[in-house]
């Protein structure tokens, strides 16, 4: 059952370095950490319209988006997927990883790191990329 979790865990919009980086630093097994993400992006996935209308979106790419969300927004999502302090603690490693690359690719890391510093990142994946672009940083944004 586990090794299946392992070789097929699922889809999630984590990559490259910043994985990389949360599987050296994670306090569980490397091989654990692409599972982990996928229960959580099978979580975040289907919210992704609540993220749009409540967060602050960062980032939109075609297979992505980046928000800010409060620090202590992590508890309810481990507590909906069970997940351990520990497990945990590496989705969120990998999350902000994933948000200090993104910013280094755009140009804005100085910027995304001094937001980490008092909030944290959620990367969410998209399928097929339209939302995206018709729920770019809109005035709206700020209102409910």
């Amino acid at each position: 059952m586990s090794d299946d979790a392992e070789q097929d865990p699922g889809s999630y919009p984590i990559e490259g370095t910043a994985l990389v980086k949360t599987a050296a630093l994670a306090s569980v097994p490397a091989a654990r950490v692409p599972a982990l993400l996928a229960r959580v992006q099978a979580d975040l996935g289907p919210r992704i319209d609540v993220y749009r209308r409540r967060y602050e979106r960062i980032a939109a790419e075609p297979e992505r988006e980046t928000f800010l969300v409060e620090p202590d927004h992590w508890e309810a999502v481990a507590d909906r997927v069970g997940l351990s302090e520990r497990e945990r603690d590496a989705v969120v490693r990998a999350h902000e990883a994933a948000v200090e690359r993104i910013g280094s690719g755009s140009g804005r890391r100085e910027e995304f790191d001094t937001a980490l510093e008092i909030r944290s990142g959620v990367v969410i994946g998209v399928e097929g990329g339209d939302e995206a672009e018709t729920n770019g940083d809109e005035p709206n944004a700020d209102g409910d």
